[in-house]
This record gives structure tokens, C-alpha cells and sequence, in this order.
């Protein structure tokens, strides 16, 4: 049984997890486009790779698969997602299972616009969002929003371009602003796609904000959901969080996934306040506030390891453990010349 996280970045905790999982019954393989990533001094194996947009990408990742008999497939990555699922039969026939959704639900996710699109038809609460700078000026002119408001990619990735607006002078310069720097980060050629509706005006939700780890089977059947509340945020990523057993959030998520019928894990972020429960993103991988969850009893990649190979997983691996407070923190790693 070996595993290949692809696109691992600065995720040792992942690393570490599925290597633990294993228990020396089969390697954990990495790779990224950065020789010096974090994870590649960890796993067992790394390997460089072209950037995801390359034509060589798919081919090399194929021929990795197919060289090293990798089993697991697990994409880290919001922009290699769409390739990897449009490409699923290819692994399949390798005998390596890409833990992916399909093609139409990781569009679903990664297009922010489809994401409300999706979430409103599904009567669950999500910012009011729009498309256009004349949309969002008519919405503040009938009240219909008020500032503040977030200016954000249609196509977001790791809370790229992401500013937020206290005023009419403020939105026009925050628009031009992320509309520009969009064009200059790897989220150019997804944009590309739709360059006049690449940019999106979202209400700011105010309130308590949570984590969801939503999670499916092979089959994209529902499993569980794991929650967790987010006590302090950095790089745009969760930093210090407390396990909870919240029913409301749990439905939430069993809802969440049985109408958007995702594979494995679906990372949730939720604004919770007086009027509701509102879903802000929508990412069908596992998130930066998965190690949270793991440190709390649940162990997600033991349960997809057993599925892999054909077991039932220990009930156990999928029990939470509430009011488990957990912190990450910066360690060196000590790259090997």
C-alpha cells in the first residue's frame, strides 16, 4: 500500500499521519513543484514536478503511479483538482484510486460563484454574492447589503487577493486592485475562462466561525462530520482551534453531503450568528484545520487506507473527541543536499 499526496507543499502533518496509518505496510511518496518544499525532506520518497498547468504534469504523475504502485491518489491542491478528477478512469486503471470527487463537484467547489449558486438552490445560508460592480452598487443603493463587504477571486485558492471594504471609494479601488493582482498569481489561467465575472462582491458575515471536516465514502456516501471552532487565523489558514460536538453544524454537513455528493473529505468553512448558519467555502480535499480533527481522535486516513484495501475501518477512527484545544506551530526541517 503506497500513498502519493501530490501538490504537499509545507503539510508534513499529513505526511506524518499516513505514515503513521501504514504502520510500515507501504510508503508515503510526496510530490511538488518546489524541490525544496517542507514535505519533500519527510516522505519516503519525492519527487519535482512541473507545474500543474504543464502538459507534462498528468503523464508524469501517471508514470509515478504506474512505476511506484501507488494506491491512494490525494490531491492538496484547489487548481490540480479539476485536471486530476477530469482524469480519473486513466488512475483507475493503474489500480490507483484517486481520493477525488467528480469533475462537476469540484467545479462546484472551486468556483466560488457556483458555490452560491449551489448552496442558495440547496436552502442553505451563504453570503449574498455578486458578480458584477453595477450588481453590488444597486444591492447597497436598496439595502439590500451594507458595508462591509469582501472583494475576493471567483477562483480563490489559499485566500489569494482577499480584501475587505469599509466604503463606496474603498470597493472601487479594492475591485481594480484584486481584479489586477489576480492576473499576476496562479490564478491567471483559471480566471482566464471568465476575465469580465472573475472577481466577486460577498457581504462580510459576521460572527463565530467553524470548521467542518464533511466526510464521505468511496461511494460518496455520508459518513460524518467533525467540527471544530476556530479560535485564531494566520496566512488565511486556521492556527489554533477547539473540537466541538454541535448537532446543528453536524446536520449541517450530513446535508451538505448528501446533496453535493463529494469523495472523502470536504473542508467547510461556516460563519455561525444569531440569523444562522452561514457556508462560506466549500474545499473537497482535506483543509489546513484537518490536523485539529486528527489530534482529536478521528483518524481519516487509517479509515481510507482500510477502505483502499478492501476492510471496514475501526468505528473508533471516526469518533470526536470535544474540547480538544490544539495550536500549530513553526518547526525547522533540515533539507538534505
Amino acid at each position: 500500500m503506497n500513498i502519493m499526496l501530490t501538490c504537499a507543499g509545507r503539510r508534513n502533518y499529513l505526511v506524518r499521519f499516513f505514515q503513521e496509518a501504514l504502520d510500515t505496510k507501504g510508503l508515503v511518496f510526496v510530490s511538488d513543484t518546489n524541490s525544496s518544499a517542507a514535505t519533500m525532506q519527510e516522505a519516503d520518497k519525492a519527487f519535482k514536478m512541473p507545474p500543474v498547468n504543464s502538459p507534462e504534469y498528468l503523464d508524469r504523475l501517471l508514470e509515478i503511479c504506474q512505476e511506484h504502485q501507488i494506491r491512494l491518489l490525494i490531491s492538496l491542491n484547489d487548481l490540480e483538482l479539476p485536471v486530476l478528477a477530469k482524469e480519473r478512469d486513466r488512475f483507475l486503471k493503474l489500480s490507483t484510486i484517486p481520493v477525488i470527487s467528480k469533475p462537476e463537484v469540484v467545479d462546484t467547489c472551486f468556483d466560488k460563484w457556483a458555490t452560491f449558486q449551489f448552496l442558495n438552490k440547496c436552502g442553505i445560508l451563504a453570503p449574498k454574492t455578486y458578480l458584477s460592480l453595477d450588481e453590488a452598487r444597486q444591492a447597497i443603493s436598496s439595502r439590500e447589503i451594507d458595508f462591509p463587504l469582501v472583494i475576493k477571486p471567483r477562483w480563490g485558492s489559499a485566500s489569494i487577493a482577499i480584501e475587505y471594504v469599509e466604503n463606496a471609494e474603498e470597493l472601487e479601488l479594492a475591485y481594480r486592485y484584486v481584479y489586477k493582482k489576480v492576473q499576476q498569481t496562479i490564478l491567471a489561467d483559471i480566471s482566464a475562462v471568465d476575465p469580465d465575472n472573475c472577481i466577486l462582491i460577498q457581504e462580510k458575515i459576521s460572527g463565530q466561525e467553524y470548521g467542518l471536516d464533511v466526510f464521505n465514502d468511496f461511494s460518496c456516501n455520508y459518513v460524518n462530520t467533525f467540527v471544530k471552532r476556530k479560535l485564531y487565523m494566520r496566512a488565511g489558514e486556521t492556527d489554533r482551534a477547539i473540537t466541538v460536538r454541535d448537532k446543528q453544524l453536524e446536520t449541517l454537513g450530513a446535508e451538505i453531503a448528501n446533496k453535493l455528493g463529494h469523495l472523502g473529505n470536504l473542508d467547510c468553512d461556516v460563519i455561525v450568528n444569531p440569523q444562522g448558519n452561514y457556508v462560506l467555502e466549500m474545499n473537497p480535499r482535506f483543509g489546513g484545520g484537518y490536523p485539529f480533527t486528527h489530534l482529536a481522535g478521528v483518524n481519516l486516513p487509517a479509515t481510507l487506507i482500510a477502505w483502499a484495501n478492501g476492510e471496514v475501518p475501526d468505528p473508533n477512527w471516526l469518533i470526536l473527541q470535544a474540547n480538544v484545544l490544539s495550536s500549530k506551530c513553526d518547526r525547522l526541517i533540515v533539507h538534505q543536499q
